[in-house]
Parts: C-alpha cells; structure tokens; sequence
C-alpha cells in the first residue's frame, strides 16, 4: 500500500480523497494555487504545497510543479480527482517515467477513450450499442456536410477530444451545419488545441444514464449500477441519482453486462464510467467513457454502501477487487444536487467572492461534500460548484422530501447561489413522477 498520496487538485474533491486516504493511514500532500492558500484542502492535509499563480494553466494545470512536488514530498502515487490533469495521458506518462503511481488507468486507455471515434470504434468492435455515426475523423466541413446528410438529421457535431460540454452542437438542418460545425471546432482548438470533429445522430430527449465500473490489474470488472443524470443545463449535470426511475432490474442487468462488456473491451483499469443515452423505447447506445472518479459519485457510495475513493487507491496499488458483481446490491434511492456560486436570474453567472455566513444541513441520511467555510473567499478562477448535497432514503420518494428539506436549511450568505433554483427542480411535478430527460431544464426553464 501506498505511504503517502499527492492530491493533484483543489476544492471538495481534494478534501474527499484526503479524508479517505487519512481512514486508510495514507500520508497526504495537497497543492495549491496562491489563490487557494487559505482553501480547507491544504488545512487537512499532512503536508501542503503552493505549486504556482492563480491561473490553472500555472498551478494545477503544470505538470513539472506537480511533479516536482510530488517527488520533493517523496510522495508514492497521485491522486488527479477529476478534471484538470485527471485525462491527460501525457501526464500518466510522466508519472510512470518518474516512478511515480497514477492512480487511474494506464495513460493508452485514457487515448483510446479520450478520443471520442478511436472510442467508438472500440465499442463498435466490441459488440456495444452506439449510435450511428462517422467512423472517421473529420476535419474539413464539407467532409462533414456529406457524412450528416448520410446519417440523417439531426445531428450532433462533437469534438473528438471534448468534454464538459465543449465543442458540442446540434444541426437540426442542413442550413444550420456549416455554422455549427466550425464553431465547435474552433472551441475544440481553443479547449483541446484539436481541430478532430466526429458526428452521431442526435438522439431526441433522451435519458442520460452512466454506469459506475470498478475493474482492477488481474482482470476483474464490475459495475455498481445507474446514475440517472438527465437534469443538465447545457451539457452539464445538475441534479444527479440512483438508481434510475427508468430503469428495471432487468434492463439493470442487461446495461450493467454491457457496461462490463465495454470497459473489458477498453482494457480498462480503476474506476470509471460508461455513459449511455436511453431512448423513449428503451434503446441504450454508449456515448463515451469517463475515465476517472466522477464528481457524482458519492450516490453510487449511498447506494452500494461501498467507498469509491478507497477502491480506486487499492487498484492502484495491485491489489485485486473483493467483490464479485453478486456481492453488489443496491439499496435505497440517493439524490445529489449540485450547489454553485452563481445567479440563476442572470444567466447563471458565476459569483465568486466571501462567504459570511453558512450553515449546512445534517441529520440521518444526508451527506456533504463541500471545502467550503464560514469567512472563506471563492476565488474567481474555478469551477463555481461549492458543495455536492445528497441524501439518502428507502426509495425515491422519501429522497426526495429529504432533500427538499434539506435544501431548506442550507444558508450561504455573501455570494449568490443556485439553491432556489434546485428547490424549483425538485418540486417539479414531472421530476417527482421520473418524467425526466436531457431537456428538462429547457423544456420548465427555458434556460
């Protein structure tokens, strides 16, 4: 087992791996920017260290600081969480030519399902579902316009390398292709510095439903069930659950084989995610892999009963899994809301600054999992999510009320937040029935 793990990140998910590690008798060592110096990561940790400037590109983003830290702490392995370098298969590389653990998978399969065509080739060669597109890359929008007019629209024009959202448009027509396709490539360039593009048909109002996967170095795969993660406002998640109200144990069962069956096909190692679209009749096809820990994992936790972060470090370092999928039950119904400093009346715009004064609530069943503290600063140069609220009952209804009440007590003075806004998901009545899918927030908030 590892003596002492690097967190190469900030926020709530640098406090959640130091908290696991710390039960496990690991040593820890948190990074952080000059705008993070007071931030609760670098408190908890057994050792902490200022990699660099506000911006991510010269702290979390920099892979010689990381590396550097890492090796003067004399650090065993890194933890990447997600984002920032968590992907980066350049990074992977870097950590095994300085003898130092990665904890996630091996830096070809993070290529392999990076990219999103090399990724559903994969898939195609392997058996799974995906839905129709190119096989190729694309590059050139005339290439493109002849391929969209051959799968039918609409469709969806995706960066290659993208993610979070970027580099994704949709043609409901030819009229509309030119346009989008070279907006999204060019955010592809400025996000990914790639210009690859890819096309699948747009699947109409679909559910988004991943599966939780667990695989270690000897060859053993399993999956923890759904999420149910439809509730998204422009690509990203919002609202966040499992199981799926969509789902029965049947077609549980035939997905989970088949997430299984893709994430053997990957040669996937740790933790991960396959991610479907669910279609009205009950067609699933892969959209992609997620090959880190997922910000909503902590649903997957209430559920199973198991500790994603824990499983991820043992992984890592060669010990193989406990479990075999008949051990895995899953019980009860867990909800998360993403809580953000932003204003839902103006756009969504994000809204750094201090907070004055918070309360979290508590009680049987309900989970924080936040870095957040009374007289803290939210710097302007991150991710404006600050908290992740879940909780946990016997089934979705009881969840749900527990978590309108749990919405209730939640005070964050000094900054705007997104809480009313969950308030008014929650109490939507086709949310409450599980008439839910990728457009709902448009479809209720026009947003």
């Amino acid at each position: 087992m590892f003596r002492k793990i690097l967190i190469a990140n900030r926020g709530e998910i640098a406090v959640r791996i130091i908290r696991a590690c710390r039960e496990m008798g690991i040593a820890t060592v948190a990074v952080y920017s000059e705008a993070d110096k007071d931030s609760l990561h670098a408190m908890l940790a057994d050792e902490a260290i200022c990699i660099g400037p506000a911006s991510s590109a010269d702290s979390y983003l920099n892979m010689e600081s990381l590396l550097s830290a890492t090796v003067a702490t004399k650090a065993d392995a890194i933890h990447p969480g997600f984002g920032f370098l968590s992907e980066n298969s350049k990074f992977v590389t870097l950590c095994e030519k300085c003898h130092i653990k990665f904890i996630g998978p091996p830096a070809e399969v993070i290529d392999r399902m990076g990219n999103k065509s090399a990724a559903r080739n994969t898939m195609i060669e392997a058996g799974v579902p995906v839905v129709p597109g190119s096989k190729e890359p694309i590059y050139d929008v005339a290439v493109g316009r002849e391929i969209a007019e051959k799968i039918g629209y609409p469709v969806m024009i995706k960066a290659a390398s993208g993610g979070g959202g970027k580099g994704m448009r949709i043609a409901h027509c030819p009229e509309e292709f030119d346009n989008h396709f070279l907006n999204a490539q060019r955010e592809s360039i400025n996000s990914f510095s790639d210009d690859t593009m890819y096309l699948e048909r747009y699947v109409e109002s679909p559910r988004h439903i991943e599966f939780q996967i667990l695989a270690d170095e000897h060859g053993n795969v399993i999956h923890l069930g759904e999420r149910d993660c439809s509730i998204q406002r422009r690509h990203q998640k919002l609202v966040e659950e499992s199981p799926s109200a969509a789902i029965s144990p049947e077609l549980r069962k035939e997905m989970g084989e088949t997430a299984v069956r893709a994430a053997k096909a990957a040669g996937y190692v740790n933790a991960g995610t396959i991610e479907f679209l669910l279609d009205k009749n009950n067609n699933y096809y892969f959209i992609e892999m997620n090959t880190r820990i997922q910000v909503e994992h902590g649903v997957t936790e209430l559920v199973t009963g198991m500790d994603l972060i824990k499983e991820q470090i043992k992984i890592a370092a060669g010990e193989p899994l406990e479990w075999k999928q008949e051990d895995i039950v899953i019980q009860g119904h867990a909800i998360e809301c993403r809580i953000n400093a932003e204003n839902p009346s103006k756009n969504f715009m994000p809204c750094p600054g201090q907070i004055t004064n918070l309360h979290f609530p508590g009680g049987n069943g309900v989970r924080i999992d936040s870095a957040i503290y009374s007289g803290y600063q939210i710097p302007p140069y991150y991710d404006s999510m600050i908290a992740k609220l879940m909780v946990y009952d016997k089934d979705r209804e009881g969840a749900i009320q527990k978590m309108l009440s749990a919405l209730g007590e939640v005070v964050v003075e000094g900054v705007d937040t997104n809480v009313e806004f969950q308030f008014e998901i929650l109490e939507n009545k086709a949310f409450q029935k599980g008439d839910v899918n990728t457009d709902f927030i448009e479809t209720y908030f026009g947003n």
